[in-house]
């Protein structure tokens, strides 16, 4: 199965926040750099964000895109909602039809569908951003901000 570009897109914003912004204001452009995401794209993914409270936005100086709550209270589930509507439903009821059982090019195991679909929305509704970020450090990923040097005169 693969996942969209936009949810891929929209998970690796959410962990940058996260894990390199650690509650200060990110502006888009950098979160792009870092991410190598069109900034364009990023940032209507990030309104879908916003309008979904996942994130939050701080216009002027110092500006950007911080977390609207807690990483561990986010979960992938509500990011995948946030950008691309609700899991579960439709797509799958709509395709119910089973085809011909007698024909097994026509044969369309549609039970299948729908427990795949609650696998993976199990999994997205228990993985936190958090979580994500307690990966990335066991995996010992480099934050961005640990590259900057501050000197006092």
């Amino acid at each position: 199965m693969k996942l969209s570009l936009q949810f891929q897109y929209a998970v690796c914003g959410v962990f940058d926040l996260a894990y390199n912004g650690q509650g200060e204001p990110v502006q888009i452009r950098v979160i792009s750099e870092r991410q190598g995401i069109p900034a364009r794209y990023l940032e209507q993914i990030f309104q879908r964000l916003r309008r979904a409270r996942l994130v939050q936005s701080k216009r002027g100086p110092g500006g950007g895109y911080t977390l609207a709550r807690r990483p561990g209270d986010i979960t992938l589930r509500d990011v995948v909602e946030a950008v691309e509507g609700p899991l579960g439903g439709q797509g799958a009821k709509a395709r119910r039809g089973e085809g011909d059982k007698d024909s097994p090019t026509l044969y369309r195991p549609s039970f299948l569908w729908p427990m795949l679909s609650e696998g993976i929305a199990e999994v997205l509704a228990r993985t936190t951003v958090e979580g994500l970020c307690r990966e990335a450090q066991r995996s010992s990923v480099r934050r961005a901000h640990s590259d900057v040097h501050m000197y006092f005169i």
